[in-house]
């Protein structure tokens, strides 16, 4: 597949059709007798990477971009496979509960380092149920509004908000969605809290919002940068502290007026706890290669957002990023004061 929108297509009909062949797939490389020793041959079966947010998403997206230049690096064919469901703590848990041997992968988001803080009942640990394989990508959020809202600046949604906080709608993707944290984030910078209305994902929070059902949300570029393009959407910053290439006229939001709402979603890459080091460090070296090759460059540039240098697509500088975010995050959840049932 060559396209961004080829991918998304993809995973539309992997939805469709319930990821009926991968079942097998996973009895064969996941769930199989296989323990964590592969010896050198690794890998010699095909590889799922488990994306635990629906196709189509922005995760999706990324993950389905790397696959295929990941699988012509290692030699095998990687099935992704969708497992939605509680944040993102459903796909997560059945990856730590996997053979360590390589064959399961997970790609996940900063909902990783926000997962401890908002589950009690989480059933893994990050930094002790995974191995980290490294860093993909950091994508922008964007503060987006349906396109008849009245505020036109960012300063103008803070007034209006301010103004109107039992009367806005602010959507997100649920409890410890990227949309979510952003929320979260806006209403503390702003110094409001709004009325907020959450979905099964960003796509029909997205959906909801051109439909003008809604009043304004926070979103990866991932997601809204076709939309804002279109004129879809009012678009009124990018949470960044420097503007997108792929949208310049769009400023940040330290130039808008509100500095302190900066985040970006951040994705990695994981394995189960005991997978061999060689072979993370073969997954780790095929993440590489799939972040430098020039496809890959391109289309996460129509979307708003880049590969990370090599230097961070290393298990060392995933698990620091990882152990600095669990703590960052820990503290706005606590602050919140929001718990995930």
């Amino acid at each position: 597949m060559r396209t961004t929108s080829r991918y998304r297509a993809a995973a539309r009909m992997i939805a469709a059709i319930g990821v009926v062949s991968l079942a097998a797939a996973c009895s064969g490389n996941g769930g199989g007798t296989s323990g964590g020793d592969t010896g050198g041959g690794y890998p010699d079966q095909n590889i799922t990477f488990v994306v635990p947010f629906s196709a189509g998403g922005p995760t999706d997206t990324v993950t389905r971009m790397i696959a295929e230049p990941m699988a012509a690096k290692l030699g095998a064919k990687i099935v992704v496979q969708n497992v939605e469901g509680a944040g993102g703590t459903v796909g997560a848990g059945d990856v730590a509960r996997a053979q360590p041997d390589g064959y399961t992968v997970l790609m996940h988001h900063i909902g990783m380092s926000t997962a401890p803080a908002l589950y009690q009942n989480l059933g893994y640990k990050p930094l002790e149920s995974f191995e980290t394989v490294g860093l993909v990508t950091e994508v922008p959020m964007t503060v987006v509004a349906r396109k008849d809202f009245a505020p036109a600046t960012l300063q103008d949604l803070v007034t209006h908000v301010k103004a109107n906080a039992d009367k806005v709608t602010l959507a997100n993707a649920g409890i410890g969605a990227a949309s979510h944290l952003c929320g979260l984030l806006f209403q503390s910078a702003a110094g409001v809290k709004v009325q907020e209305v959450p979905y099964a994902g960003t796509g029909p929070a997205l959906t909801d919002l051109v439909g003008g059902q809604v009043d304004f949300m926070c979103d990866q570029t991932t997601n809204t940068s076709g939309q804002i393009s279109a004129g879809e959407v009012k678009a009124y910053a990018v949470t960044t502290p420097e503007r997108v290439k792929s949208l310049p006229d769009l400023p940040t939001t330290a130039e808008a007026g509100l500095p302190n709402l900066q985040v970006s979603v951040w994705h990695g890459l994981y394995v189960p706890k005991g997978t061999p080091q060689d072979v993370v460090q073969k997954l780790s070296e095929a993440l590489k290669a799939a972040l430098a090759d020039q496809k890959v460059i391109d289309q996460m540039a129509k979307l708003g957002t880049a590969p990370v240098p090599a230097d961070d697509a290393t298990p060392q500088a995933h698990r620091a990023k990882l152990e600095e975010q669990l703590g960052t995050w820990a503290k706005v959840i606590a602050d919140a004061g929001i718990k995930a049932s």
